[in-house]
């Protein structure tokens, strides 16, 4: 019996109305063909299938919770299902599987095992915002989330602000988006105001605002990024 692949399906990083413009028509096409699916949030995973119109049933779908709370064991019991022939898909929450994103240990798995991941097209809220910012694309690092305490997070942040100045690297990291605005805060009092921030909020979506000043800038006009999901980026 020949194995089944995984195929990694990004999700649209808005509203699900949106897919037809950020998804090419080829994904649609295998998205259709699977019926079983490794997910982080089964509810988020149905409403996208349903705005894809997926052909079947969509209660008649099989879904597969990957989380941090999800027994390792269970894993190994999803892949089963390739051993056994048949196809299935790894979808994120937002944006691409397995870029700041747990289904890396799944695809890890797939790997040792021999089987074949097929990365699907779609968009990528870290590398679009690369794109627009005008920094460094060919070396960078993204930090992720950055410590919550204060006395941690400064200290970051000049660790980044030296890896930019000695290194020419861009720095790229995400906060919890209730805590955007007081990071903003936190980075243009203690970084050096030469230094470049880009600012990349609701990317793809009708809102998206990408832009780049320097901390003396920025310092004079603020945004209010309350709740807006965005990435940063630190560069000279």
């Amino acid at each position: 019996m020949k194995p089944g692949k995984l195929y990694l399906i990004p999700v649209t990083l808005g509203d699900f109305e949106s897919a037809n413009r950020v998804l090419p028509a080829f994904n649609k096409d295998i998205i259709d063909k699977l019926e079983l699916f490794i997910v982080e949030q089964t509810r988020t995973a149905r409403r996208f299938l349903s705005a894809l119109g997926h052909p079947s049933p969509i209660d008649q779908l099989t879904f597969f919770e990957l989380n941090k709370h999800t027994n390792p064991a269970h894993i190994e019991l999803y892949l089963q299902h390739l051993s056994n022939g048949h196809d299935m898909g790894l979808m994120s929450e937002a944006g691409t599987p397995c870029i700041a994103d747990p289904g890396s240990q799944v695809v890890e798995l797939v790997q040792s095992r021999g089987f074949q991941v097929i990365p699907l097209v779609g968009p990528n809220s870290l590398l679009l915002a690369l794109m627009a910012s005008g920094f460094n694309g060919q070396h960078f690092v993204f930090h992720g989330y950055l410590p919550i305490e204060k006395g941690l997070l400064v200290k970051k942040l000049k660790e980044m602000e030296s890896q930019v100045l000695k290194k020419d690297q861009t720095q790229l990291f995400i906060e919890t988006p209730y805590r955007n605005n007081a990071l903003v805060d936190l980075i243009v009092s203690s970084c050096h105001s030469t230094l470049k921030l880009c600012i990349a909020t609701d990317i793809t979506l009708s809102t998206e605002q990408i832009k780049t000043r320097t901390l003396a800038d920025w310092k004079k006009e603020k945004p209010q990024l309350h709740k807006k999901p965005t990435v940063f980026l630190l560069y000279k």
